[in-house]
């Protein structure tokens, strides 16, 4: 059973303080690392991540090993969020990972989250070389403009039966003053090489405006 470095006849001392936030810091970068690896990232928020378990570890030692107290302090801190860019799935899983960490830390369960943090880490870089479904991958996200006279409803099936395996449209919101509409959807082509003549297809339909077909949107785009 797993066992906790902090004392708590004694509370903690400097030298526990110490060797909890030397793991932390160690975590930390580990955490940071296997982000970077997983995927696109920025430097803003790799810094955060290896900063985050020791900012966490110090609002739980602050609160004297209060859990209740400290999770409080912590939610006060949450209030940072509405002020922050929107962020993506696997953000917000490095983000609670390294909370999790730093909580892990301040408790004075060092093994313990020095193991998790090697497991959860080797899972996530074995999740990550797991290739998508050739389905997932021909997944697009299509937004055509149109003009008001035009009747979306119908004008784009035969285009959309001969070139996609399946689609959806997700929104449509006016534009231009109201004098034009923007189309959203959902779609799968058949053939990913075929994009360029379904899009030729669709702008022909549109009367030449504008059409974006680009990566799927994910339901987590923001934090």
């Amino acid at each position: 059973m797993f066992t906790s470095i902090i004392n708590t006849s004694t509370g903690i001392t400097i030298q526990t303080a110490l060797l909890c936030t030397g793991v932390s810091i160690i975590l930390g970068l580990v955490i940071a690392l296997i982000h970077i690896k997983t995927g696109p990232y920025n430097r803003s928020f790799v810094i955060t991540l290896a900063v985050m378990p020791v900012i966490v570890q110090m609002v739980i030692m602050m609160a004297n090993g209060n859990l209740g107290a400290s999770v409080a302090v912590l939610g006060t801190f949450s209030l940072v969020r509405f002020r922050s860019v929107p962020g993506s799935a696997r953000e917000i899983a490095s983000i609670f990972f390294a909370m999790a960490i730093g909580l892990a830390m301040a408790m004075g369960q060092v093994i313990f989250g020095a193991i998790m943090t090697v497991i959860i880490g080797v899972f996530i870089l074995l999740l990550n070389l797991v290739r998508a479904p050739a389905k997932a991958q021909l997944e697009k996200h299509l937004t055509i403009l149109i003009p008001e006279n035009l009747d979306y409803t119908s004008v784009f099936d035969s285009v959309f039966e001969h070139y996609l395996k399946r689609y959806e449209l997700e929104s449509v919101k006016t534009t231009n003053l109201g004098s034009m509409y923007e189309l959203e959807y959902q779609i799968i082509l058949k053939d990913n090489n075929n994009e360029k003549a379904f899009i030729d297809d669709v702008r022909c339909r549109n009367g030449n405006l504008t059409v974006i077909c680009g990566r799927a949107k994910t339901m987590a785009t923001a934090l």
